[in-house]
């Protein structure tokens, strides 16, 4: 595999590269991204583009890795499980629709390409996974919940599926009072005492 040439252009200029595919994913869809599309948007030559990530699923790759960046939940820390829920449930509403709108322009392409999975896995899932990780743990350091609860495997699935869903059940994105109530009416008597086997 050739290794790409960056010293040409700075970081800043690489970022308006990566903003200008993100861009168009959201907008057009991974299928119709063209190499063409986003060296318009980014006012450069498709060489350019070609010279540094040789093709469209590298250059995608590279622009959803630089989309990871330490995510607002990580900083969510309320005193409690139930509090952090809410907070986490308000700040993801605040994104939800763009990074929605990225996982489903990404449609068929992320599962047939490891690397695309594996560059969207970095830059939108493993951030919250961890975030949410750090509160599970905090509240079992409390005593709110046992370690061993079995709703705390189907956390992230819930709150992430309902982010996913919302736009094709109702037509729009889960808006903060939406997500927020969705917590309080699902995911917290979810995590309530452990049932009984």
């Amino acid at each position: 595999m050739t290794t790409a040439r960056r010293s040409k252009i700075t970081p800043e200029r690489e970022q308006e590269f990566f903003d200008a595919v993100l861009d168009e994913l959201r907008e057009q869809g991974y299928e119709a991204l063209t190499m063409e599309g986003v060296a318009a948007r980014a006012s450069c030559g498709k060489s350019t583009l070609y010279r540094q990530w040789q093709t469209k699923p590298r250059l995608v790759a590279a622009a959803l890795r630089s989309a990871r960046r330490d995510r607002s939940l990580v900083a969510v820390d309320t005193g409690s499980l139930a509090g952090d829920l809410r907070e986490a449930a308000r700040i993801t509403a605040g994104t939800s629709g763009r990074d929605t709108r990225l996982t489903q322009a990404l449609g068929h392409a992320v599962l047939d390409d490891e690397e695309l999975q594996g560059a969207l896995r970095e830059a939108l899932v493993e951030p919250e996974l961890a975030a949410l990780g750090a509160m599970v743990d905090r509240a079992v350091e409390r005593g709110e919940i046992p370690a061993d609860h079995p709703a705390v495997e189907f956390l992230a699935a819930q709150l992430l599926g309902v982010l996913r869903i919302s736009p094709l059940l109702h037509g729009r994105h889960a808006d903060a009072d939406y997500l927020v109530r969705f917590v309080d009416a699902c995911v917290l008597p979810a995590l309530g005492p452990t049932p009984a086997p």
